[in-house]
C-alpha cells in the first residue's frame, strides 16, 4: 500500500485588508486616466463640495504632452474631465473657476487650470428617496374644507397637496 505523503504544513497565514489588496490595482487603473492617486476620485464630495457632487464627478485628468511644456522646471496644469448630468452641466460649467480652486487647494499645488465637461448619468448616483407618506386623515380633512371647489378628484387632490405642505412645516 500506498502511504500518503506527508507534507510539511506551513503557518497559517492571517487575512489581510481589503484596502492592500485592491490598493495597487486600482492606483494601476487610475494611472491610465491620469489620476496620479485616488483620492480626486474617493474623496470628490469633501473637495468639491456636496452641492457640486452631487451633479458631477471626475471621469479622468488629461495632462499636457511632454513637447507641449514651455518651462521644464515647472510642469504645466491639466485639465479635470468631470462627467456631469444634462441640466447640471451649465451650472458645473460656470463654478468651473470655484472647481479648480478646491480641487488645486486639496492637492496643494497648481495642477489643475480648466474642466473638461463630458455630459453623461453619473455612475455612482445614489437613489431618491420615496417621499415619507402622506397622513390620509389630514388631507382628507383639508379636502373637506375646500367647499367652492366641486371636482371631487381635483379636492382630493388639494387635500393631499396641503397635507403634504403642512407635513414639511
Amino acid at each position: 500500500m500506498n502511504k500518503p505523503r506527508s507534507t510539511p504544513k506551513s503557518a497559517p497565514k492571517s487575512a489581510r485588508p481589503l484596502a492592500d489588496l485592491l490598493g495597487p490595482a486600482l492606483t494601476t487603473a487610475f494611472r491610465r486616466h491620469g489620476f496620479a492617486s485616488t483620492e480626486i476620485v474617493t474623496h470628490w464630495e469633501d473637495i468639491a463640495g456636496p452641492e457640486i457632487a452631487a451633479h458631477c464627478e471626475p471621469i479622468k485628468i488629461t495632462w499636457p504632452r511632454k513637447g507641449d511644456l514651455d518651462d521644464a522646471d515647472e510642469p504645466a496644469p491639466a485639465t479635470l474631465v468631470l462627467r456631469c448630468q444634462g441640466p447640471a452641466a451649465i451650472e458645473i460649467q460656470h463654478l468651473a473657476g470655484v472647481i479648480v480652486e478646491r480641487v488645486n487647494r486639496f492637492l496643494g499645488w497648481r495642477a489643475i487650470d480648466r474642466i473638461a465637461l463630458r455630459q453623461a448619468p453619473l455612475a455612482r448616483r445614489e437613489k431618491p428617496r420615496p417621499p415619507p407618506p402622506i397622513d390620509a386623515e389630514a388631507a382628507r380633512r383639508i379636502a373637506e374644507q375646500m367647499t367652492d371647489i366641486a371636482d371631487d378628484d381635483l379636492r382630493a387632490a388639494l387635500g393631499r397637496l396641503g397635507a403634504a405642505v403642512k407635513k414639511g412645516e
